[in-house]
Order: structure tokens, then C-alpha cells, then sequence
């Protein structure tokens, strides 16, 4: 770490003249070293900076204020004008992110000139934004090592993707002395890891992108790379690989309060201690809404904003305290007493009892919503776009017990039911349950 000590702790100052002839001094400069107790840590100005973090893709950039937050992550530069002005407003950090194609989406590494011509834009796009004062690191490409075999399981990347990426670190480096650089990983196998170093050796941190298994995040640090810091720059619900499927290969969602609980007790496992002094801190995903499997699988906000349970957790872990209204707590839903486990499969334009436990921890009244959508015909690989499915008109009532009766849809195939509680003050929670009609 000699090298990354000796690049990021020394203050360089450096001086450029705006179109008016002025003056402008860079003399401080984001710095990863250790601190009092040993531990690697960012520090900004001089001063040690806890990060707080999330990856972003919405506008609600006062509802991350008041969660606690002080940091975002992004994934490319489309929007990066707007994302560092909002944060020099609300005094926010931002890991930027570059957006580099990857062998998944089909980029050939192999193609010299597509290589040199994604350098080049990149280049551009670090020297539009480098000399923000809101910046706090660069985030070069994301997963750039998720790759499928034929069984699906991951196998090694090209090592030229990880050349390429070595020759924008070094830019970078030239041209911005003051911010360091990474790039996460699906996971961290240790021979991928391996590849990345080898071929990529000037990185000032390493970052992991991992779900269920955040609790386990220093171990899989310690063996993919024990000499180097690193930020958890995705974490999040239980990812829908992680999670049991329906005979008919439909993932299993948790509802919005399941969800919530493992958010903290993951979180706390992750970033409660540090035991070897390499975690610089994490990024929750995800701050926005975003169609992945289903509509509500990881985002922590709904369509409209709408803050979940998720949110009341990280604002306590972020600030001590609860806020003052949390969100409708809603437990798993059934048809008819079954689970999702049950695989439930239902008669075409049959009539069914679907029920849910909502708790509205303040008493408000709640706004309660069913929704019947058919299931995701294409799905997505490594976070690509992925079209949300139809709503699906559906006949349905309460009874006198508040439970929905329903009829299902005429047509075969795989269908969702949800169902969305809302309380008066913009706070939100939510369950599925697949069920498939014959």
C-alpha cells in the first residue's frame, strides 16, 4: 500500500485559469490512509469521512439528506452535471462512475479499435468532471468480471478487459491526482480478483458488490486480496438468484419488511466492526426504482418516491434513531393459505382468497392496492434493462375481514399478485407472491 500512501496522503496543489483569468487552487485532495485505530479510511479535506452511502438513480435527493446519507454512487456520466450539483446543495459525495462495456453485453476486448475508441470517450468524461469539488472517487466500470460459462456459473474475463481498464486508471492518475479509482466485482473470487491485479495494478482500492452475503464480506476481502482496502459499493435485499424459486423457475420475492430486517442484520455484521482494517464503508442498492424481476425487488423508494422500511433502517443505522414515521410493515401475502413455497396454481377465471398482514406502526389509515402483472418474459443479466411486465385487469373485492377476493385471469401462463400499502406521509410497504393458472 506504499504506493497508494504515497500518491493520495501527499496534498498536491495545482493551479488553472478559468475563462476569466482567475485563479482556481486544488490543495486538498480525497486521501484513502489509515487512521488513529489502524483502519483504512477516506479522508476529505483532511478530515476522516464515514461513508454513508447509496447507489442513486432518482431525484430524491432531499430524502436522502434527511435519512442520514452523505454519499452516492452512479454508474455513468448521462446524468453527472445534475448529480454533482444536487450533491453540492445538499452536501453530498459522489463515487462516479464510468461506464465501460463488458464481455457479458458482447464487447470484444479483442477489437483494438473499439477499445481505443471507448478510451478515448472515457478520457473526455473524466475530464469534464474531475475538477468538481463535490467528486469523491472515480468508480471505473462495473462488474466488468461477471461472465457466464455454460452452466452459468461465472468463468475469467478476457484479460484484455482489465489492460484496457489498467490504461484509463493510469489517465486518471496523470490528469487527477486528487481522487482515487476503483472497480467492483461480482462477488469476489479470488481468481478473479487475481486477473483484475495482474493486468490492473494501479487500482487505489478495490470494491465488492454482493447481497446475502454481505455478512460474509470480510472474510471473501481477506482472501480475494488481504493487502488492499475496499468499499461495498452494492448491497442490498437477498438477490433473486439467491433466493428459492416455484417449480415453474418464478424467484421468490421478500416482502417489504422481510427485506428490511435483513438489510440491518447484514449491515450490521458488514460494518459494525472492522476487524482487518480494509472496509471503507458501503453503498445501498438502491436508492430509485428499478424493474428487475419484479418492480419492487431492489429499490428502496417506490415509482413515486415512496419511502419503505429499508429506508427507516438505514436512516437508524445512519443516525441513531428511528425517523418519526415508518413505513406499513407488510408480511408475506397467501392465496387461499398458501405461500409462495406451496406453488400455488390456480383453475383460469377461478375465484380466490388472497390475505396479508399490514401493521401501520402510527395507526394511520392506509391506502391499500392490488395488482395482478403477468411475469418478466425477458430477463435480464448483470442489471441491464429489463421491460416491466403488463398489468393485468382482474375482478376483486373485500370481504368483511379486509381479505381481497379475486378471480384469476383467463388466460394460462405465470402471473404476480401484489399488493401496496401506503400511509399519508409518503411511506410505503409491499408483498408479492407467484402463482401460476392452468
Amino acid at each position: 500500500m506504499e504506493k497508494l500512501t504515497l500518491l493520495f496522503a501527499i496534498i498536491i496543489s495545482c493551479f488553472a485559469c478559468n475563462q476569466n483569468n482567475a485563479i482556481v487552487t486544488f490543495d486538498k485532495a480525497v486521501v484513502i490512509k489509515k487512521n488513529a485505530q489502524n483502519q483504512y479510511q477516506f479522508f476529505v479535506d483532511n478530515e476522516p469521512y464515514r461513508l454513508k452511502g447509496v447507489g442513486f438513480e432518482s431525484d430524491r435527493f432531499k430524502e436522502l439528506q434527511d435519512a442520514g446519507g452523505n454519499t452516492f454512487r452512479t454508474w455513468r456520466t448521462d446524468n453527472a452535471h445534475m448529480e454533482l450539483d444536487s450533491a453540492a446543495k445538499y452536501g453530498f459525495k459522489v463515487a462516479l462512475g464510468l461506464d465501460i462495456d463488458k464481455e457479458l453485453h458482447d464487447f470484444d476486448y479483442n477489437d483494438t479499435v473499439a477499445v481505443a475508441k471507448q478510451l478515448e470517450e472515457l478520457k473526455k468524461q473524466v475530464l469534464e468532471f474531475k475538477d468538481h469539488p463535490n467528486l469523491l472517487c472515480w468508480v471505473a466500470g462495473n462488474e466488468l468480471n461477471l461472465l457466464f460459462d455454460e452452466k452459468g456459473g461465472l468463468k475469467l474475463v478476457n484479460p484484455k478487459t482489465y489492460v484496457a481498464l489498467n490504461e484509463l486508471v493510469q489517465f486518471i492518475h496523470e490528469v487527477d491526482p486528487h481522487h482515487p479509482v476503483t472497480t467492483t466485482f461480482a462477488g469476489g473470487m479470488k481468481s478473479h480478483v487475481d486477473l483484475c491485479r495482474k493486468h490492473c495494478p494501479d487500482l487505489d482500492f478495490l470494491s465488492y458488490q454482493v447481497y446475502g452475503g454481505l455478512g460474509d464480506i470480510h472474510k471473501m476481502a481477506k482472501e480475494a486480496a488481504p493487502d488492499m482496502p475496499f468499499v461495498v459499493t452494492e448491497f442490498g435485499p437477498m438477490g433473486h438468484w439467491e433466493m428459492p424459486s416455484t417449480s415453474w423457475g418464478r424467484e421468490i420475492e421478500e416482502p417489504s419488511s422481510a427485506k428490511a430486517k435483513g438489510y440491518a442484520g447484514r449491515m450490521k455484521a458488514a460494518f459494525g466492526e472492522n476487524p482487518d482494517g480494509l472496509c471503507l464503508g458501503g453503498f445501498a442498492f438502491l436508492w430509485g426504482q428499478k424493474q428487475e424481476r419484479t418492480p419492487t425487488w431492489y429499490g428502496v423508494l417506490g415509482k413515486n418516491g415512496e419511502s419503505t422500511a429499508t429506508v427507516d433502517e438505514l436512516t437508524k443505522i445512519w443516525t441513531g434513531s428511528y425517523p418519526t414515521n415508518r413505513a406499513p410493515a407488510v408480511n408475506q401475502i397467501f392465496i387461499d393459505g398458501n405461500g409462495p413455497m406451496d406453488n400455488v396454481t390456480l383453475v383460469a377465471g377461478s375465484e380466490h382468497t388472497a390475505s396479508v398482514e399490514i401493521v401501520e406502526p402510527e395507526n394511520q389509515p392506509l391506502d391499500i392496492k392490488y395488482i395482478v402483472m403477468s411475469e418478466v418474459r425477458e430477463r435480464s443479466d448483470g442489471g441491464a434493462f429489463e421491460k416491466e411486465p403488463e398489468e393485468i385487469s382482474f375482478e376483486h373485492r373485500l370481504n368483511a375481514n379486509g381479505d381481497l377476493i379475486f378471480t384469476t385471469p383467463e388466460g394460462k401462463g405465470d402471473y404476480r399478485l401484489f399488493v401496496y400499502a401506503y400511509d399519508e406521509e409518503g411511506k410505503m410497504g409491499y408483498s408479492n407472491i407467484p402463482f401460476f393458472v392452468k
